[in-house]
């Protein structure tokens, strides 16, 4: 039997294979004994050593010197044992970043959608007019000639009309269009980018109390665009205190009352009071309750009525005394259906008072949408909201493209 467990180094063995022992030799290795050593062969699986007394003769068979161990050699180094193919833990998918309220998005969508069709039908006398142009037109200067008088006849007014048919001839070239349909897209883009230096959003908690005043000629839906106001910025989460400084017009604070009761807002008045008085009272209550803003509703003013619009004037220096950095916002309130008039009251009000907005009211009426290009070429004073009825809910931010898609289809 071959001994793996005691290991000497072999003896040298003669190159010539020892004679073949005769048949019985089994009392041989009891006999003497003899060290058991293998061939350099025989690790591979052969034949038995001879048994020897002698020593080696002198020319020894060329015999590796026993490798250390080749036994070790291939051992597998321990080859990477059919390792089981590396899986990477698995990494969790990434979950979908957590959409703050799904259904409170879709209900906004939907909100902003159902405004948007109701802009859409405000509109629809405003955009009549021009859309009837492209029906069944080709391109050439007869449908830009239409073109003019349509966008004249929607208050877009002349330089608006000039800069919007110029900006269109452009687009047209640019883009190569070849029937009608694509050039009122064009149009509806060129509307788009006059209107959108005036989307700017109303800033509410840089100072506290924020305090807006807000103007308008009688007529224009000031106090009820201040009501619907005072219920867009409560749904925001704002408190607000109500000015009743309007004290000329009758039944003006009664009005104001009713606004305050349904938005659930407190208000400071005095009947026949000082308007300034009223501004300077409410500005310090809204210091002293904390209030997030103070909506002063002025006395409407025609701007041909010098000596009442320098009554805005005080009312804006006293409402500076009771709080250095007030007023942060000057808003107008304009009726849409008044056409070019509506531009030239942001002309004299904005030199009056310095107007850092605008309330545009009544685009459900006449087809005189279009003066929004009037104001955004001639005085480009942000539009922060547009009306379209009379409920609360029918004031909404402005935005350029909506208005410019509703405007044409």
């Amino acid at each position: 039997m071959f001994s793996f467990f005691k290991k000497k180094p072999p003896a040298e063995t003669p190159d010539t294979p020892a004679p073949t022992p005769p048949a019985a030799p089994a009392p041989a290795p009891e006999a003497a004994p003899a060290r058991s050593v293998f061939s350099p062969s025989s690790w591979f699986g052969s034949k038995p050593a001879v048994e020897e007394t002698s020593p080696p003769p002198a020319s020894p068979a060329p015999v590796p010197s026993p490798v250390p161990a080749p036994i070790a050699a291939p051992a597998p180094v321990e080859a990477p044992a059919p390792a089981p193919a590396f899986v990477p833990p698995p990494v969790p998918a990434p979950a979908p970043a957590p959409v703050p309220a799904p259904a409170a998005e879709i209900a906004v969508a939907t909100e902003r959608k159902g405004w948007f069709d109701k802009l859409k039908t405000g509109l629809r006398k405003t955009g009549t007019g021009i859309q009837a142009v492209f029906v069944n037109a080709q391109i050439d200067d007869a449908l830009y000639e239409e073109l003019e008088s349509a966008l004249l006849m929607a208050d877009t007014g002349v330089k608006a009309t000039e800069y919007l048919l110029d900006d269109l001839r452009g687009r047209v070239k640019r883009q190569m269009a070849t029937d009608a349909a694509q050039v009122k897209v064009l149009l509806a883009e060129a509307v788009a980018d006059l209107l959108k230096p005036l989307e700017k959003p109303l800033v509410i908690g840089q100072f506290t109390p924020t305090v807006i005043m807000v103007a308008g000629v009688n007529g224009a839906g000031k106090t009820t665009s201040i009501g619907k106001l005072t219920k867009h910025l409560a749904t925001e989460g704002a408190s607000v205190l109500l000015a009743a400084a309007d004290t000329f017009r009758a039944a003006a604070r009664e009005q104001l009352l009713v606004w305050a009761d349904r938005n659930t807002v407190e208000i400071v008045s005095n009947e026949g009071g000082d308007p300034s008085a009223v501004s300077f009272d409410a500005v310090n209550a809204g210091k002293a309750r904390g209030k997030d803003v103070v909506l002063v509703d002025t006395a409407g003013r025609l701007p041909t009525q010098l000596h009442l619009m320098d009554e805005l004037k005080k009312i804006k220096r006293v409402v500076t005394k009771a709080d250095a950095t007030a007023p942060h916002e000057v808003l107008l309130v304009i009726d849409g259906n008044t056409g070019q008039n509506a531009l030239a009251q942001v002309k004299a009000f904005d030199e009056t008072l310095g107007l850092t907005g605008l309330i545009v009211t009544k685009l459900d009426g006449t087809a005189k949408g279009g003066v929004l290009c009037a104001i955004a070429r001639e005085r480009p004073i942000p539009v922060y909201f547009i009306g379209v009825g009379e409920k609360l809910e029918d004031l909404e931010t402005f935005n350029a493209r909506e208005f410019a898609q509703a405007l044409l289809g």
